[in-house]
């Protein structure tokens, strides 16, 4: 066996054994009662509003940063102010915080105890141990991942189509609208997708602000932890297989997407 063919069968040993063989596991332990027991698994009431309450906190948190990402990567690619390089840093900031710490940050900050808490609930709005500060903390963990979509693909931009649209009077919304944003559309769908996939397994920071309260505030991977902790692990597997198959299904979505808008700008090169 030659080295050029030993490195494929390596990466495929080291991504089946890392990847494949534990979801092959998983997938066997949720039809193990069989496909009775699965349905039942996810028909129960409980999995059904932590799912919902998984899709719904995620696709709001994708449409949010959708937006949020991309006025920031706006900003660092167009603006040249003092702090620039500060910001850029701070944006990738929540990729290195662990998640359990910023459950940890949003707690200091709007828990009953703090100052920004106790005025909040005097006035009768209770940011913790809700589904807010679900978004909230989702928000924050998924915060770069549209910026970084985005921003490259704002920096290639040839400022000169910009400058000839305010030329010729454009104003600068109708100039955002006609030629910016159908270049940086595509980036920014691929982003909101991505921050959807990854809003979906979350946990860390989720299990420590929402409450984890049944029918109210308990997600689908915080459901998963409490069925294994409970010794359920037909109902923990079931959950976890249609959590994979969603996560694996946008990141199929989001990579023929990239394929196809990335074709024609690599044929026109």
């Amino acid at each position: 066996m030659t080295r050029r063919s030993l490195l494929p069968l390596l990466a495929a040993t080291f991504l089946g054994g890392f990847v494949a063989l534990p979801v092959v596991a998983v997938l066997v332990t949720a039809f193990s009662d069989g496909p009775a027991a699965f349905m039942a698994a996810l028909a129960a009431p409980a999995a059904r509003n932590a799912f919902r309450l998984t899709v719904a906190t995620g696709a709001l948190v994708a449409v949010v940063n959708a937006v949020a990402g991309t006025l920031l990567a706006w900003v660092l690619a167009r603006s040249r102010c003092f702090g620039r390089g500060l910001l850029d840093a701070l944006i990738d900031l929540p990729f290195a915080i662990p998640t359990l710490v910023t459950g940890l940050m949003l707690v200091i900050l709007v828990g009953p105890q703090s100052d920004a808490g106790a005025w909040l609930e005097a006035r009768g709005v209770r940011v913790l141990f809700t589904w807010v500060a679900i978004v909230i903390a989702l928000l924050f963990v998924t915060l770069p991942i549209v910026v970084r979509a985005v921003l490259p693909v704002l920096e290639e931009i040839d400022l000169d189509q910009e400058d000839a649209a305010a030329t010729l009077g454009a104003w600068p919304a109708f100039t955002f609208r006609r030629v910016i944003l159908p270049a940086i559309l595509p980036a920014v769908l691929q982003g909101a997708l991505l921050t959807f996939a990854r809003a979906l397994g979350e946990f860390g920071a989720v299990v420590i602000v929402a409450g984890n309260i049944p029918h109210r505030t308990l997600t689908a991977p915080v459901h998963v932890f409490g069925a294994v902790e409970s010794g359920d692990l037909v109902g923990a597997s079931a959950m976890s297989v249609v959590l994979i198959a969603l996560s694996m299904s946008l990141m199929l979505i989001t990579d023929r997407y990239r394929r196809a808008w990335l074709a024609p700008r690599t044929e026109g090169r």
